[in-house]
């Protein structure tokens, strides 16, 4: 080596890209709204929701009602109730084919999770969508958990409560699934003759079947900041009528403005406001609500 070579950096050697360390998948997220990169342990710990522009991500069923319902004495409610292929139903792939794989992505049986338990020391039933499944579509599976979580509700003489994150009914299931609109709402009628409130939390998808069933029949009806909400989607309902909708169409601050929610409520806050909100309809003294 002469000594010129000597006085020049050593040469770099190319990484194997066997040996390269890659940053492992799923560590990040990118808010679609201000697009900050946010790392996605302190998102989840913030409820999903973006700490620069207060962005509510979607959230899956389970997760939401951990967050939601106090920690001690849950027990679910149907979890034993399983999809049948009543119509033998194929499209492109076959109905059994798409609950398998909705399955093993979600590891969820259908697309409704329902819990008894509590929040902030107040009793309740709560149920929630997971739209990972299937778009949180509604078959009979979904009709026959809410029903029991209603019944539940009615034994316990408690509340309840839904989180909507649908698409819509399932067309897997053709009639029997349109059927559950009318099961449903069957059973809120018999939970209000009782005397037992119904709470409605709406979120980022509720459509179709859902919305135009028991999402809106709730004795108090809750969005979350910017969800979408409607039958049709927007797009749809501007080919048909050919008519360019307002700014902000079926989100849930416009719905607010028109009277068909009754508030929108940021998730973080969600836990005290329904606390607050069930003690006043149960007409328990404030200091029941921890």
């Amino acid at each position: 080596m002469s000594w010129l070579e000597k006085l020049l950096p050593p040469k770099i050697q190319p990484t194997d890209p066997a040996e390269r360390r890659s940053v492992p998948e799923g560590l990040w997220v990118k808010c679609p709204s201000c697009e900050t990169v946010l790392y996605k342990t302190d998102l989840e710990h913030n409820l999903n929701v973006c700490p620069t522009c207060s962005h509510h991500h979607r959230i899956g069923a389970r997760p939401r009602l951990n967050t939601f319902l106090d920690a001690e004495g849950r027990w679910e409610i149907g979890q034993e109730v399983l999809p049948v292929d009543a119509l033998k139903f194929k499209d492109s792939r076959r109905y059994p084919e798409r609950l398998k794989e909705a399955l093993e992505n979600t590891g969820e049986t259908d697309a409704l999770v329902v819990m008894g338990g509590a929040v902030q020391g107040i009793s309740l039933v709560a149920a929630a969508f997971e739209f990972d499944f299937m778009g949180g579509s509604m078959g009979s599976v979904v009709g026959e958990r809410f029903v029991r979580g209603v019944e539940s509700a009615i034994e316990q003489k408690v509340p309840f409560l839904c989180f909507t994150a649908t698409g819509g009914a399932r067309m897997q299931e053709g009639l029997l699934s349109l059927m559950q609109m009318a099961k449903t709402n069957a059973a809120l009628t018999r939970l209000a003759k009782k005397g037992l409130p119904y709470v409605s939390v709406l979120t980022d998808p509720t459509m179709g079947g859902v919305s135009a069933g028991f999402a809106f029949v709730g004795d108090v009806v809750i969005a979350e900041p910017k969800a979408l909400i409607g039958f049709a989607g927007p797009r749809v309902i501007e080919s048909t009528v050919r008519v360019t909708l307002p700014e902000g169409f079926q989100r849930a601050e416009f719905l607010q403005q028109k009277g068909a929610v009754d508030f929108i409520c940021d998730r973080r806050e969600l836990r005290t406001r329904v606390a607050h909100l069930l003690a006043m309809l149960q007409r328990q003294p404030a200091d029941a609500v921890i």
